[in-house]
């Protein structure tokens, strides 16, 4: 699990430093106004919307529009109907992938999704193929001069983290998708900074890949996150050391 939250950081990072701010915010604003509508709008009662709120900071968003986004989602303000899809596939080599959606219209979306995968080598796969082998969990990154390890173990494994990692310059910290809010609280009450917080979905075992096959499959994972509709791409190839080294 270890290779794959590696992987799951350095999107994160590559992620928050898209130059496609415009892409960035509709995402994040679909996410704000569906977590508002399935939880409401207090973030002290609704993760989900704490967490895609935190996203939209991140991102430098304006709170004017993190606030119409919450309203929309409460019905205070009249917004589009998302319906939340999930895509399965393979890519080169066999590895395993996700696609997490947000749509207006589903068929649209799905006709786009399966040309993206015919199109990059990958194929599409029925419902339930390949999701029994992702989990979902928490993935906390801390930059490795915020905290040492001994600092971590105590706040965050104290507090019910299932796994803490070295990964280059940062400490990886994977939970629970149950405990995730507990260890994020300690970690933020003992004035600890997080690069990144979120739930994920991280795979119970990983697919080899080459260096070929990785590139093959991270271009496939691209394509996927830049289309409009697309919130998450999760996948459970192992990544080679020197391909994650070009992407960190």
């Amino acid at each position: 699990m270890s290779g794959h939250s590696k992987w799951a950081s350095i999107k994160h990072k590559k992620a928050a430093a898209d130059s496609k701010r415009g892409k960035v915010f509709t995402k994040v604003i679909k996410e704000i106004t569906v977590a508002a509508k399935n939880g409401g709008g207090d973030i002290a009662t609704n993760p989900r919307l704490r967490t895609a709120i935190q996203a939209a900071k991140d991102a430098n968003m304006p709170a004017d529009n993190i606030d119409r986004a919450i309203k929309k989602g409460t019905g205070e303000l009249e917004g589009v109907t998302y319906e939340e899809l999930t895509y399965e596939g393979y890519g080169t080599e066999g590895a395993a992938i996700l696609v997490a959606c947000l749509t207006d219209n589903k068929n649209r979306t799905a006709a786009e999704i399966r040309s993206i995968f015919t199109k990059a080598n990958g194929s599409m796969a029925g419902p339930g193929s390949v999701a029994w082998l992702f989990e979902k969990k928490g993935l906390i990154v801390i930059s490795k001069s915020a905290a040492n390890e001994d600092q971590l173990m105590e706040v965050a494994v104290g507090a019910g983290a299932e796994d803490l990692n070295q990964a280059n310059d940062s400490f990886e910290i994977v939970t629970s998708f149950h405990d995730y809010e507990t260890v994020r609280a300690a970690i933020e009450k003992a004035g600890i900074k997080m690069e990144s917080a979120q739930l994920t979905m991280l795979p119970k075992n990983v697919t080899p890949l080459t260096s070929d096959g990785a590139r093959s499959v991270i271009k496939l994972i691209e394509i996927l996150e830049d289309h409009d509709d697309v919130q998450q791409v999760y996948m459970n190839g192992d990544i080679p050391e020197e391909i994650l080294k070009e992407m960190s």
